[in-house]
């Protein structure tokens, strides 16, 4: 077997170099690894650290919340009653007028930096995760958050004896403004919070800052550094966060006190060691460098922002809005669209590891989610709400969508994908199963028949159409929640079948056969529901979930899935981009892959990068070049577009989903060379391919585990080696099948190279 000459980490190209640092926070270089972050910037003509950990957060329940008319029931009644504005009242409204719960940012380091000197250069190396900077009189910086340690690292050259850093606390004891209006979406005044200001106390080169919070709450940021030396400055800080009913923490003050005793090039070694591992586990070349460079940049922020033993990627992760005030939309977790797309690159972009964070917050607060299933559903099952908390308690909002009845199924398919993507029998035992058996049993439990004999949600929704009204809920089941349900019983069956429980996969596929068929125009377009077309521009392509990201409607199923598909996307088109944001673009890329659209998925993903995203790559919802490929023009930072931008890429190249690997499907006709390395495949295979002057020159498949693969290639030109152990079992010239052992191995190569 040959090896791939594909480099599996990034090059310079791919880094953020600037000669100026950011004078704004959300244009910062970021760092971090999952539960500690920093953003790199200048603030006020000083150096500015902002520092934050995931789970520094204000707890307390949401004022209101729980009524007595907190029931699924009670809402329903008030929709047939057309008596809205109590349901409103009590759930929509505290989260946009309550400052908390919330994410709340930690606080920041700052550094004057000597008079004259200006910045000449500054970098962020991806492969080293790494931000150095040079500035005009010598002194150099390099600062890193360390990979696997709760420990951020700065060191600087050049500097005189008098260089420390400061540390900022954000200010919670302010007077808040009574004209101010709460505003969810660009943050509320941290002064809401009604905190009383923790003291700063320095001690010779130690600073500490503690900071009370709500209900016994408490965390603690740590600086401090060696006396500089022959003109260089180390120094390392840390947070830790204390919840009165939660484990025992280290401080943060031992934290540093510690890590400072260790050698900074060693510590710096081990941090790139396991960055250099994180890299190697894929790798994509493509001709268009800045939608080649954007993939490396969300590989980077998905590895500085997904870990197991941290809180999964919320809407801004561990980078905070470092503003002064509380994070746009409480910094939460929203599962009606940003959890889920924040993980879509993780499974063919073989980072199973990191998404099982994801998957081990969930299973952490299901007692939590089961509480609340019956608290507002009433019956036994499994609900997710929609937006929560860091424990996964409900926080309101839109309830259409913050307690829509189906998010726990699409929480199901993460389940399923590291399922598919793993083959690990234990996880499917011990993990996927029985989320799903819960998930089913809720869908079957509220849902009912009708007159026809259709199953039905008594009142069902489609997130954002239509805001929070009245006519937000539909009489009958939307595609969005039909989709779940549909795919969370189909994929249930299967994964009995997994577990060799026969009846309940009967049961299942009985339960499916129930529910009607998708709601569609006489042109095959989807629909919301019945009663609602695709008629005006909207951000949240909600009514199309059966297509992607569910894969329920397949491109190969055959000339009528292709008509609907290609019908609803272009109705997509035809309407327009008036009120889409960023992650409407990413997500319309990965479609056209899945539409084997090639030239149109390149386009999303080239208006993407160009449009949407500040010069640091973070998605910034609206359109930034104000070029009329949106009328959001807002910048709130969010990360869901950005890693699903990674997602739609890694779907030009690879995808698995119809039962077969097909290689490189929709790439557009000018990319005549490409190449990836180490993509995954369902089935827990390793895929690495070539493209060179327009064809397909190489494919490499490499088994994680035994299993049986279906492998779509014109074979006839190709020469075969297998492995010991590798088994061609059949060959139409289309398509072919093998059996590997695990550690199997078959190479594809062209014969006329």
């Amino acid at each position: 077997m040959y090896p791939f000459l594909l480099k599996a980490k990034p090059g310079r190209q791919h880094n953020l170099h600037f000669d100026r640092l950011a004078k704004s926070w959300d244009e910062a270089l970021p760092l971090g690894n999952g539960m500690l972050g920093a953003l790199i910037w200048e603030k006020d003509g000083k150096l500015r650290f902002s520092l934050d950990r995931a789970d520094v957060w204000d707890m307390r329940p949401m004022a209101g919340l729980h009524r007595k008319e907190f029931s699924y029931a009670w809402v329903q009644d008030q929709v047939r009653k057309r008596n809205y504005k109590p349901v409103q009242q009590y759930f929509d409204l505290p989260y946009d007028t309550e400052p908390a719960p919330s994410k709340i940012p930690a606080g920041a380091i700052e550094f004057t930096i000597p008079d004259g000197a200006t910045v000449k250069k500054a970098e962020l190396a991806l492969d080293e995760a790494t931000a150095r900077v040079e500035w005009s009189n010598g002194m150099k910086l390099q600062t890193f958050v360390h990979a696997t340690q709760p420990e951020g690292w700065f060191r600087f050259e050049g500097v005189k004896k008098d260089f420390e850093p400061e540390l900022i606390a954000p200010k919670f004891g302010g007077k808040v403004d009574p004209n101010t209006k709460p505003n969810p979406v660009g943050g509320d005044d941290l002064a809401r919070l009604g905190y009383k200001q923790g003291e700063i106390v320095r001690v010779a080169n130690t600073i500490i800052y503690q900071q009370q919070g709500w209900g016994g709450f408490s965390y603690e940021i740590t600086v401090r550094w060696k006396s500089p030396k022959t003109g260089v400055l180390e120094g390392v800080w840390s947070i830790s966060s204390h919840y009165p009913n939660g484990p025992i923490q280290v401080p943060a003050v031992r934290i540093v006190s510690n890590a400072l005793k260790a050698d900074h090039l060693k510590v710096h070694s081990s941090h790139v060691a396991w960055w250099s591992k994180y890299w190697e586990q894929s790798s994509i070349q493509v001709p268009d460098t800045q939608i080649e460079k954007q993939w490396y940049l969300e590989q980077y922020k998905f590895g500085s922002a997904a870990r197991r033993g941290a809180p999964p990627i919320s809407l801004q992760a561990v980078w905070t809005a470092d503003n002064g005030r509380i994070p746009p939309w409480k910094g939460d977790f929203h599962h009606d669209l940003n959890t889920q797309l924040s993980y879509w690159p993780a499974y063919s972009g073989n980072h199973l590891e990191e998404a099982l964070g994801y998957l081990d917050h969930l299973d952490e607060n299901k007692e939590n989610y089961l509480r609340y299933s019956k608290q507002f559903f009433g019956t036994n099952g499994l609900a997710v709400p929609g937006v929560t908390t860091l424990d996964g308690t409900e926080m309101g909002g839109w309830i259409q969508y913050s307690f829509s009845p189906t998010v726990s199924g699409w929480l199901a398919q993460h389940y399923y994908l590291q399922w598919r993507y793993s083959m690990d029998k234990t996880f499917l035992k011990n993990r996927a199963y029985p989320w799903f058996k819960e998930v089913c049993t809720l869908f079957e439990t509220i849902t009912v028949k009708n007159k026809n004999g259709e199953r039905h949600l008594p009142i069902s929704s489609s997130p954002e159409i239509r805001d929070n009204s009245l006519e937000a809920w539909f009489p009958e089941t939307t595609n969005y929640d039909l989709a779940l349900i549909k795919f969370t019983f189909e994929k249930g069956a299967e994964l009995a079948v997994a577990m060799q429980d026969q009846p309940q996969a009967e049961k299942w596929r009985k339960l499916l056969g129930e529910f009607p068929d998708y709601a569609k125009t006489k042109k095959n377009e989807l629909m919301f529901a019945r009663t609602l077309p695709y008629e005006e521009s909207h951000r949240h392509f909600s009514h199309l979930m059966a297509i992607h990201p569910l894969g329920l409607i397949k491109w190969e199923d055959g000339e009528e899935a292709q008509k609907t598909i290609t019908s609803t996307i272009a109705l997509l088109d035809k309407i327009g981009p008036d009120f889409w944001c960023g992650y409407s673009y990413a997500w319309l890329a990965n479609l056209k892959a899945r539409a084997k659209d090639g030239a149109g998925a390149k386009e999303a993903l080239s208006i993407f990068a160009k449009a949407f995203c500040l010069p640091n790559s973070f998605h910034a919802n609206g359109d930034q070049s104000k070029q009329g490929y949106s009328k959001f023009t807002y910048r709130p930072f969010t990360l869901e577009g950005n890693f699903a931008f990674a997602a739609g890429l890694q779907e030009m190249m690879l995808q698995s989903y119809a039962g077969f690997i097909e290689i490189m499907p929709a790439l557009p006709a000018d990319w005549k060379d490409a190449e990836f390395k180490n993509l995954r495949a369902e089935g827990a295979v390793l895929v690495s391919a070539k493209k060179q002057k327009g064809k397909i020159s190489r494919v490499n498949l490499t088994a994680d585990k035994q299993c049986e693969v279906v492998l779509k290639i014109d074979s006839q030109n190709y020469n075969l080696r297998l492995s010991k152990g590798v088994t061609k079992i059949s060959d139409n010239g289309k398509f072919v099948k093998l059996t590997f052992p695990a550690g199997g191995i078959v190479d594809f190569v062209t014969k006329t190279l």
